[in-house]
């Protein structure tokens, strides 16, 4: 019998992971957090780790170079069938918050729907509490 193997809810591209590391070794430990408010929009911000706090019940949906992602709970409702690609792209995003900014840099996510499949084997989900 053939073991399934779990599939991610998020990743990230070469360009964002050295984005990543930079922060790193300025700021250490990191956090995503990808809420759907008015001032950042659906981008996702990066903070140092404990930086943000997450609401009851938001959704953790995996790690980005063992650094937590989070989704804002209403958002993930909507975005639970979508696999996450964490990239970067040149310029200021909304809000201005996230800890890129400074370098001229701005997270984005591109979304790609999973398979049925994809779906039925994805990692477990935490839940802020």
């Amino acid at each position: 019998m053939q073991t399934q193997t779990t599939i991610s809810r998020v990743s990230v591209t070469e360009k964002a992971l050295e984005v990543i590391w930079e922060l790193e070794k300025k700021y250490g430990e990191l956090m995503f957090y990808q809420a759907g408010g008015c001032c950042e929009g659906t981008q996702p911000q990066c903070f140092e780790k404990g930086g943000f706090f997450p609401r009851m019940n938001d959704a953790m949906i995996g790690t980005i170079n063992n650094h937590e992602f989070w989704i804002d709970r209403d958002l993930f409702e909507y975005w639970q069938y979508s696999h996450f690609t964490l990239d970067v792209t040149d310029g200021f995003g909304p809000g201005g918050f996230s800890l890129e900014t400074p370098l001229g840099k701005t997270f984005k996510v591109q979304y790609k729907l999973f398979t049925k499949e994809e779906y039925e084997n994805l990692e477990p989900v935490k839940r802020s509490e």
